[in-house]
This record gives structure tokens, sequence and C-alpha cells, in this order.
């Protein structure tokens, strides 16, 4: 198996923790986000700082042996593209019947174990995201799986991409086809940094176990 190592790192990682990137016909940097285009490709750790880099220090230059076009923001090129995917792949899992929407359905899947993951729209209230905060929460002290939950995109993102209006709250639910929308959901936030408000609810998750435990 050929080795895959991030251009700016220079480590070798999974082709999961990385990106794949190509030399279009028009000598323009590509993103190959399927790993299945044709011709020498390079690799960047799959965050959007990585990516910036690799474009601000010239690296695609080197990697690729020619020289090479950038887009005006490759970064942001890549972020869109892992939205649509996303949003694609969301769409696919509402109509398998693998994904929920409205809070009390959502709250309904994290409590009997069937959610992957929450989603919540970035117009969200404090309190609608509190109450399946809690939820998962319970779900946790219970024995029940760790739900994550992210913020990624806005109500008309959501709306759109899955036939509905006002989607604030949505869970995707454990089959196939909410897998694949689950693994698209982890590309994307993890090239954006991770969710700042997801990682604070799981500390509060663990910190709520541990001290049950602490009290039996």
């Amino acid at each position: 198996m050929t080795e895959r190592t991030c251009i700016v790192t220079r480590k070798v990682a999974e082709p999961d923790d990385l990106i794949r990137f190509v030399v279009g016909p028009d000598s323009s940097v590509v993103p190959d986000l399927k790993r299945n285009l044709p011709g020498r490709g390079c690799w960047v750790t799959a965050d959007r700082v990585h990516v910036d880099r690799a474009a601000a220090k010239g690296l695609f230059d080197r990697a690729l042996k020619t020289k090479v076009a950038l887009p005006a923001d490759l970064g942001a090129m890549v972020d869109g593209l892992l939205a649509r995917a996303a949003l694609g792949a969301l769409g696919l899992a509402r109509k398998a019947g693998a994904l929920v929407l409205g809070a009390a359905q959502v709250e309904n899947a994290v409590r009997s174990g069937k959610a992957l993951a929450v989603l919540h729209a970035a117009e969200g209230s404090a309190d609608g995201v509190s109450k399946i905060a809690g939820a998962r929460r319970a779900t946790v002290h219970l024995d029940g799986p760790a739900i994550p939950a992210y913020k990624l995109f806005s109500e008309r993102e959501m709306g759109l991409a899955l036939g509905g209006t006002n989607v604030i709250h949505a869970a995707v639910l454990a089959s196939e086809a909410g897998k694949a929308a689950m693994k698209r959901l982890v590309a994307l936030d993890r090239y954006r940094g991770g969710t700042p408000d997801d990682l604070a609810t799981l500390a509060a998750v663990v910190d709520d176990v541990e001290a049950a435990e602490d009290n039996e």
C-alpha cells in the first residue's frame, strides 16, 4: 500500500484523516474528496488549518512536481465541498428514514439510543439545545451511547437539504444511510476544527458519569 504522507506535517496517516489533491486539466489544484481522480496526487491533513498552510507555503508545487494554480481561497472551496457532501448525505438519510426532525422526535431518538448524532441549526435556541443535551447526558448516565451533537449548518441549509421548513433540530439514526451521513458530518466537523459547544457538552457528560460513580 502506498504511504500517504501529509505534505505539511510530513506524517503518515490513514486516508480518512487526509484530503487528496490532484492537478486539474488547467493546472489548477483540485480537491479529490472521493480519492478516485486520475493523475499524481498529494495529501494534506484533513483540516482547514493545514490546507491553508499548504497553500500559503507553496507546498503543492513541490509535492505535485509542477507549477500549479491555486484557487483564490482553496480552504473555503474545500469547506464548501465537504458541506455539500454532508448535506447531500443527510438528504439521502432523510429519504431512507434514517433521520428525524423536531425537538421531540430528536429527544426520543436520543433517549432510546437510536441516534448516531444530533444536529442543531445555528439559529437554535439555547433552551432547545440544552434540553436535548440533557437527554444526551441522561443516556450516557444510563450506560447508553455518548451521542455527539453538531452545529454545522444554518436553518436554511438544513431546510433545503431535508425538504422542510423551520428545521432546527435533527437526529441521524443508526442505519447504513445514517452511517454514511455520519461519516460526512465527522469529516466536515474535523475540517472546521471541531465543535466547541459539543466538546464542552461531552466533557459535562464525563463529569456527570464520574460524579455518579463516586457517589455509589
